[in-house]
């Protein structure tokens, strides 16, 4: 709960600073970024200090047999979640550039089905770490 109320004012800034950079093509757009990256930094830091302070306490209040870990499952969910937007953002290319390839030269298609099958593949990655986490758990 603590990395949230830390992370979340980091990416409201982030977002914020990158707003304000589509608007300005100024100097000021760098002195936005060079602030948007300090903090940044400094959320980056005080995660990484709940994350080494976490196993302390955690070690204190072990969780009884039989209930998933919580942090497991949001592993596995950003895996899947991840996979899943790159491989979206994969096939969206290779499978516009088959077509395009297709409409030239139509005895491509086996190759062209063949990258855009390897761009799929990025989401089975995901989905295999998301398995190998929650058995883990």
């Amino acid at each position: 709960m603590l990395t949230w109320l830390i992370v979340l004012p980091v990416l409201a800034a982030v977002l914020g600073a990158v707003r304000l950079l589509r608007r300005r093509r100024t100097r000021h757009a760098f002195r936005w970024l060079l602030a948007t990256n300090l903090a940044l930094l400094a959320g980056a830091c005080a995660v990484l200090a709940t994350a080494v302070t976490g196993p302390a306490q955690a070690a204190t209040q072990a969780a009884p047999s039989g209930e998933v870990n919580g942090s497991a499952l949001i592993g596995a969910a950003i895996a899947v979640a991840g996979a899943s937007i790159g491989a979206a953002i994969a096939v969206a290319y290779t499978g516009a550039a088959a077509l395009a390839a297709l409409s030239e030269r139509p005895e491509m298609f086996g190759r062209a089905m063949v990258i855009v099958g390897l761009a799929e593949g990025i989401a089975v990655y995901g989905l295999v770490v998301a398995i190998l986490l929650i058995g883990k758990a």
